[in-house]
């Protein structure tokens, strides 16, 4: 009895195994208490648009394939943060140029001039600013991939401190205080991008 107890607990500890390294890591009560969802399957919610993508609601996800204007396209927020944790999944392409803009300076002008750009773009030219990067800022060596899966990001601004969780894994332990509030963007630049969620918890 014991030798069939042993083994039936083991293999629960296999199945379980699984199923966490299956799944996107959630983020830690990201429905909690406190959280805001700008952005799920069924609502796009309220965003402003600089320059224009062809955004949709398609398969349980805010979708964008195609751009009108010659430069990237974006997602804008209307309301400015400071201090958060950001819980985003998402689905790139393999050739998707994408980011996620953070405490931008000019809600008009969107760029990682004027905002803090965690980026997506396994493609990039210069690796070392692709995935998982703040273009400009913080550099990533070797780049982890997100093309062609689901993958989630939990990012945390407090004051001078920035953290960024790919899957999971720190791309970001960083110190700076160039940018101190605005709001959040997500960029269209080339390929396929998916947001199937997108959540906000202002600390």
């Amino acid at each position: 009895m014991q030798r069939i107890s042993t083994r039936a607990f083991a293999m629960g500890l296999l199945v379980s195994a699984f199923t966490l390294t299956h799944f996107a890591p959630q983020a830690s009560g990201q429905t909690g208490p406190g959280w805001v969802t700008l952005l799920d399957g069924e609502n796009m919610g309220d965003w402003n648009r600089v320059d224009e993508a062809n955004w949709r609601l398609e398969d349980g996800a805010a979708v964008a394939d195609e751009k009108a204007s010659q430069g990237a396209a974006y997602l804008v927020t209307k309301t400015s943060y400071k201090d958060f944790q950001l819980y985003v999944e998402f689905w790139a392409s393999h050739d998707a140029n994408s980011g996620i803009f953070i405490r931008c300076s000019n809600p008009e002008t969107i760029s990682a001039n004027t905002c803090y750009e965690i980026n997506i773009y396994d493609e990039r030219k210069d690796p070392t600013y692709g995935t998982g990067a703040i273009v400009n800022f913080v550099e990533v060596n070797p780049m982890p991939k997100a093309g062609g899966k689901w993958n989630t990001f939990e990012i945390t601004a407090k004051g001078r401190e920035f953290v960024v969780m790919l899957n999971g894994q720190k791309t970001v332990d960083y110190r700076n205080g160039l940018f101190t509030e605005g709001p959040i963007a997500l960029q269209y630049g080339a390929g396929v991008m998916k947001f199937r969620k997108v959540a906000i918890k202002p600390l």
